[in-house]
């Protein structure tokens, strides 16, 4: 059956006993099919045409339509949940060939869990205590500074004490009897030959019989598992991703002996993972994502996704000047083709990055990557096709084409400025709910600003522009495996700053400052020509 009849075949599913079409459903629970040509627009959310990839903050992957047939087929009934658990480790093992399978809710969710596993090795009267890990035997977590990211928060939160190493020797000797767990993150270091190559460290790791857990929450499921065979003790999976399973669930494979721990560590259960509940929905749907992935046309889908590119690049390469080139994937992360459709900034007058804005800003809304320009001088934007519906090629060659093919003004010497902010400056930053004093050094070379920027835990160096009475700031608090983003715009008005920040991921902020005014006491400085006589 062809995705297109899969799909028509589920416009009528049965919910509580009845065959209600889905729109009747809808029109019943408030009419949310009423508004809009979908679901989202009925509430006034804009939905998007996803050529990025599988990220989670646009949805991640479509739910196949296998998956939603078995989540609606699961909320009809009442399961006791730790045979639920039981009876879909069992059939994941027999379809991935590990030795056990679980369900969690998300990838970072399942890293959680299986850390807690190896912490309190399944005794709840250690489960109860985390994150205080007073009297424990594995207390410590050895991480590649390579393999350190945002989702170890997931690691961190379970009280351990997070040990980062550089090389191979000094992984070595880290372990120790306090090692909890080895978390990589699959990758170019751990692949054979490389400087984490995952069967070096099984090497060391094993023998003293400490866990590896891999992070391969957007490759795509190989079996049997090519991290498994090489030694990891689990790999973690997102559902949301190359599996096309529910967002909310995570795929976790390998030790029953670990993962029945893990699950003992999840809801429902209660414990440091009672706020990670995981549905029956989404553990029949993940079940059922796993058994689409190996009985699924990866062939013809990969042939399916070079089609949408092949249809974009013949579309855009039309407007002259414009080249375009596919990129071939060379890991099993985010595992599907892409097209760099560049061109040159100065003969377009607008940059990659002009275009993504335009095509996210508009509708239909469009997510693609861009790049500025590279050594030629040529700026781009780049297609992944792994996520595209059918349809979506023609709408985005035509939007691009649309936006290149328009006209742009070069851009223009910035007006001189009508104040100078150089000085120290005291800034209040007003969060959702809670309010900040941060402190700026500013030095201003004309519209051109460079100095310091001093917030709650750090001191980082801050760049801008001031045009006018307008300002324009940024500067990024950088930590191990984290990053938080601060661009400031606003206006100068007299010694007082006010404005609005944008944080990325972390949404938004306001702020206002005044300038500190304090005068610089100027004396002269002798140098002791002697030791001090006291202190």
């Amino acid at each position: 059956m062809k995705r297109r009849d899969v799909l028509k075949s589920l416009a009528v599913l049965p919910m509580a006993g009845s065959f209600l079409p889905n729109e009747t459903l809808l029109a019943s629970s408030g009419g949310l099919s009423k508004t809009g040509s979908n679901i989202y627009e009925s509430i006034g959310v804009d939905p998007v045409i996803n050529c990025m990839g599988t990220y989670t903050i646009i949805g991640g992957s479509l739910e196949r339509p296998e998956v939603v047939a078995a989540m609606h087929a699961a909320s009809d009934f009442f399961v006791q949940y730790d045979e639920l658990a039981f009876g879909v480790g069992r059939r994941l093992a027999e379809l991935t060939g590990a030795e056990w399978g679980m369900v969690s809710a998300g990838c970072a969710a399942g890293i959680k869990h299986v850390t807690a596993a190896c912490v309190a090795g399944g005794n709840p009267e250690k489960l109860i205590r985390i994150p205080d890990l007073s009297g424990f035997d594995k207390t410590e977590v050895v991480i590649p500074a390579s393999s350190r990211n945002v989702y170890d928060h997931a690691i961190r939160n379970i009280g351990v004490k997070i040990i980062t190493v550089e090389s191979i020797e000094e992984l070595g000797k880290a372990l120790n009897s306090r090692t909890a767990m080895i978390y990589l993150m699959a990758g170019s270091e751990t692949l054979p030959g490389e400087k984490f190559a995952l069967e070096t460290v099984a090497e060391m790791a094993n023998p003293q019989r400490i866990p590896i857990l891999i992070d391969a929450a957007a490759e795509d499921l190989t079996i049997p598992n090519v991290h498994l065979k090489q030694g990891a003790a689990v790999v973690a999976y997102s559902g949301g991703k190359a599996l096309c399973g529910p967002q909310c669930a995570g795929l976790l494979l390998g030790r029953k002996d670990i993962l029945m721990s893990a699950w003992q560590a999840s809801s429902p259960h209660h414990g440091p993972g009672r706020d990670n509940k995981v549905g029956k929905e989404e553990m029949m749907g993940m079940l059922a994502a796993v058994e689409s992935w190996v009985s699924r046309d990866h062939v013809e889908k990969v042939k399916i996704w070079h089609n949408y590119l092949e249809t974009v690049s013949n579309m855009v390469i039309a407007l002259s000047g414009i080249k375009t080139v596919v990129n071939e994937p060379v890991s099993l992360s985010n595992n599907s083709p892409s097209l760099t459709i560049s061109w040159d900034s100065a003969k377009f007058t607008i940059t990659g990055p002009e275009v993504a804005e335009q095509l996210a800003a508009q509708k239909p809304r469009i997510a693609v990557h861009s790049n500025f320009n590279d050594q030629t001088g040529a700026t781009s934007v780049t297609i992944s096709s792994g996520q595209m519906q059918p349809g979506n090629d023609k709408v985005v060659a035509g939007r691009i084409i649309e936006i290149l093919s328009g006209k742009h003004e070069k851009t223009k010497e910035m007006d001189p400025p009508s104040v100078n902010i150089s000085g120290c400056w005291d800034v209040d930053i007003m969060y959702f709910s809670s309010k900040s004093r941060h402190t700026f050094f500013i030095e201003q070379d004309g519209n051109w600003i460079k100095g310091s920027h001093y917030g709650d835990f750090s001191l980082r160096e801050m760049v801008g522009t001031i045009e006018n009475d307008q300002i324009k700031l940024s500067s990024s608090d950088r930590q191990v495996a984290d990053n938080v983003l601060f661009i400031f715009s606003g206006t100068v008005t007299g010694e007082t700053i006010s404005g609005q920040i944008y944080m990325g991921e972390y949404i938004n902020a306001s702020f206002n400052g005044s300038k500190r005014n304090k005068k610089v006491v100027r004396k002269t400085i002798k140098f002791p020509k002697g030791h001090p006589l006291a202190t």
